[in-house]
């Protein structure tokens, strides 16, 4: 089955479990009553006509992503493939949405000891994604990397990022060394088309380029050539997780909340954060969905962290991301979750059908608190784990909902990012915030540069010079 059936994609659609949100189940203290859709209708119409209106305008240009790419696709797919035959190392150079995207579409889609194989089971080149510049990962990197073997994209829409053009000088430095006019068969370029200093660097240098839409920022930049190329030499079908993106697309064009996945899941967590609520948990209940997590803790965090309003008005308004994972996190942060404060929404993933099982062998038939697991499967013991955790959340009236995927493939990859993509634009504009720019990480961008001389940010240094001396009595 594939894509192109629609019963198949229907059997695929997710589903949201929103029971443990109300107060049927968590309490009138804890939960919403049946009337939030009433009293809230006003600002549900309004954030989905201003998401409706904004569609590939502006920072919303990610919303054409699963309809606008075949060409550049067709492009990715033949550029994998050559990958393929060369190569047996593809390194991204990136971070933020620039290696968070691709991790956890990596994670997510192919084997979960992918670069550990044997090339005759990898069937595609490993995949390193450097989302830091520490210099003992750098090092670490060049000890298991052939540079022969190797190929880098280098990934930043402005060509100004510290950290990834840092990574940039560092590796084509080596590559021309080695290989002088033909550095530019191991380097890749992804950014700007129109502006910005990589696109000038990858004309000069001759680098094959693929071009990151104007209006795509950078978390939400998975579903275009970021994540695609990443994904497509890794061997992901990146049709089947565009397909999904638009299945989930048409579900958001229904004006009804009950309907409409994002815009529900959106109201819950406002609602949530108007009640006190400002952390908001992802706990996935798959290995295979670890790296989602920290893929929507950036978009969460980044684009709903704000302290003006678009009325310019101080709000100080956002929801603080945190990650978790099933089951092992019911070991450790659950104790948290469950008799700490109500300051925490809960939102769970789970997986239908894992794409392989085991069985728990047969043994220890004297000791029944063992014996008891015999006969059984690890996906069994995952399921109820799971709805163990929502249980022992709710009845501790503590706020939850969950995801159900029919299982992880990249249709259903396509759909859950969509789906996260489009609750934090309709949070926005609940919230009456910019969900698009990103002014607390420009600052600290602009210390940096300030620190290290660039030019244009003076007054920036002197400021920083100016700033009082650490008083010695404040450290231990």
């Amino acid at each position: 089955m594939s894509r192109r059936n629609e019963n198949w994609r229907k059997s695929m659609s997710l589903r949201i479990d929103y029971n443990n949100m109300m107060s049927k189940y968590v309490g009138n203290e804890q939960g919403f009553d049946d009337n939030i859709f009433v009293k809230n209708k006003n600002n549900i119409e309004s954030a989905y006509s201003q998401v409706a209106n904004s569609r590939g305008k502006g920072m919303m240009g990610w919303t054409e992503l699963p309809y606008n790419q075949n060409y550049v696709v067709e492009d990715i797919l033949q550029t994998a493939k050559n990958i393929r035959k060369k190569f047996d190392n593809f390194v991204v150079l990136g971070i933020g949405g620039s290696a968070l995207g691709p991790i956890a579409v990596f994670q997510a889609l192919c084997h979960l000891r992918h670069n550990e194989l044997p090339k005759s089971k990898r069937k595609a080149p490993k995949l390193f994604i450097e989302d830091n510049v520490d210099p003992e990962r750098m090092q670490a990197l060049f000890d298991v990397i052939d540079l022969d073997r190797t190929v880098f994209n280098v990934i930043t829409k402005s060509g100004a990022t510290s950290e990834t053009m840092a990574q940039y000088l560092i590796i084509m430095n080596l590559l021309k060394q080695k290989y002088g006019d033909k550095a530019s068969e191991h380097m890749i370029a992804t950014t700007s088309s129109g502006s910005g200093s990589l696109i000038k660097i990858a004309k000069i240098e001759g680098l094959k380029t693929f071009y990151i839409p104007d209006g795509v920022g950078g978390r939400f930049s998975e579903l275009c050539p970021v994540g695609l190329l990443p994904a497509a030499v890794v061997g992901i079908d990146i049709k089947e997780l565009l397909a999904g993106a638009k299945y989930m697309d048409k579900l958001c064009l229904n004006k009804n909340v009950r309907k409409n996945p994002a815009l529900l899941s959106a109201l819950l967590q406002v609602l949530a954060m108007r009640n006190g609520k400002n952390i908001s948990v992802m706990m996935p209940y798959a290995d295979s969905l670890k790296y989602v997590a920290d893929w929507y803790c950036q978009l969460w965090g980044e684009s709903l962290g704000k302290a003006i309003d678009n009325n310019g008005d101080y709000v100080y308004t956002g929801q603080t991301p945190v990650k978790a994972l099933g089951v092992t996190d019911q070991h450790s942060q659950m104790q948290l979750y469950r008799e700490g404060p109500f300051d925490k929404v809960i939102t769970i993933i789970g997986v239908d059908n894992y794409r392989t099982d085991i069985e728990i062998s047969k043994g220890c038939e004297d000791i029944s608190d063992v014996n008891f697991l015999c006969g059984h499967t690890l996906s069994e013991l995952m399921k109820t784990e799971r709805m163990s955790a929502e249980y022992a959340l709710t009845i501790a009236k503590r706020q939850n909902y969950t995801i159900h995927l029919p299982e992880v493939n990249a249709f259903t990859i396509g759909e859950l990012l969509y789906m996260f993509e489009m609750q934090t634009a309709y949070a926005g504009a609940m919230l009456n915030i910019d969900a698009y720019n990103q002014p607390g990480v420009e600052g600290g961008k602009n210390a940096t540069y300030a620190i290290f001389g660039k030019k244009g940010y003076e007054q920036t240094k002197k400021q920083m010079d100016n700033a009082p001396n650490k008083d010695s009595n404040y450290i231990c």
